[in-house]
């Protein structure tokens, strides 16, 4: 039997803040921190797709997870992202990087190569044997262009004891049903789609790594926590006040959308990194009608 992986409920895949000259932004990153800790949130997940971790240099990525280790100071279990599409050099990384201050790597599936769910297999396969960590999966087709079919999951969730979650983006709920149903014990079902989440764990899923909850993380976990326990009358009034702003912030990429958005609390500012930009006029008009 696989060992619990105690990450069920609210994850936050955290921004990172850039100055409006496209500095690291570290006293905002400090407040985004603080802010998310008494947001009551369950875990924080570093160096994700939102935090613009492609864009990063290895010694920015090395500064940004030092701060937050810094400023968390053990208050909260940290996952750090580690993937791509080259596994020699995940494997490399995993074997040679001090990894003691994290619980989990997300390891996102490979991207641009496309490679076949065996290819992807082998993949995982290579990280599992390497990781001193568990590992929980991404899956994220629209961003990887290739699916980790519902099988392959099941398979390397059988196959591997490290192999303790998949956080599943691909919006295809009949597809994480699968993935409930087949699954091995204590494994691990969390939502990469926040509005999403409320009907995933109707079907049996365990909690989400959210976006919006870094603007709203209170709201968001509350949310979570009352599905979890099957309070769905409290769970469903607070998706519902969350559903329109969430589709907002998706809706001219993400993190231009919940940077705009921390940037209308005084959290951080919206700054992100080329090839993003900010999100166009008519979403920001949008956003600012509904940020509360």
């Amino acid at each position: 039997m696989k060992q619990s992986l105690n990450f069920t409920g609210t994850g936050v895949a955290i921004v990172t803040p850039f100055t409006s000259k496209g500095a690291v932004d570290f006293p905002a990153l400090t407040k985004l921190v603080e802010h998310l800790i008494k947001g009551r949130v369950e875990y924080l997940v570093v160096m994700g797709t939102t935090g613009e971790s492609a864009t990063l240099s290895k010694e920015e990525k090395k500064a940004v997870i030092d701060h937050v280790v810094k400023v968390n100071k053990k208050r909260l279990p940290l996952v750090l992202g580690v993937g791509g599409n080259n596994t020699a050099e995940i494997v490399e990384t995993l074997k040679k990087d001090d990894l003691s201050d994290f619980s989990a790597i997300l390891s996102v599936s490979p991207y641009y190569n496309k490679p076949s769910q065996e290819g992807i297999y082998q993949h995982y396969k290579a990280i599992a044997k390497a990781s001193p960590l568990p590992i929980i999966l991404y899956n994220v087709p629209g961003r990887t262009s290739s699916n980790i079919a519902w099988d392959t999951t099941i398979r390397l969730a059988n196959d591997f004891k490290n192999i303790v979650a998949i956080k599943e983006a691909s919006g295809n709920v009949e597809q994480c049903m699968k993935i409930i149903k087949y699954r091995p014990d204590n494994f691990l079902i969390i939502s990469g789609d926040d509005n999403l989440t409320l009907p995933l764990i109707a079907s049996g899923g365990d909690g989400v790594i959210s976006v919006i909850a870094n603007a709203y993380p209170a709201d968001f976990s509350d949310m979570v926590r009352h599905a979890l326990i099957h309070d769905l009358k409290t769970a469903q009034k607070l998706h519902y006040k969350l559903m329109e702003i969430t589709e907002q912030l998706f809706a001219d990429g993400n993190p231009g959308g919940v940077k705009y958005l921390l940037s209308l609390k005084k959290i951080t500012g919206p700054a992100v990194r080329l090839p993003l930009v900010e999100p166009n006029d008519t979403v920001k008009a949008k956003l600012k009608k509904l940020a509360y």
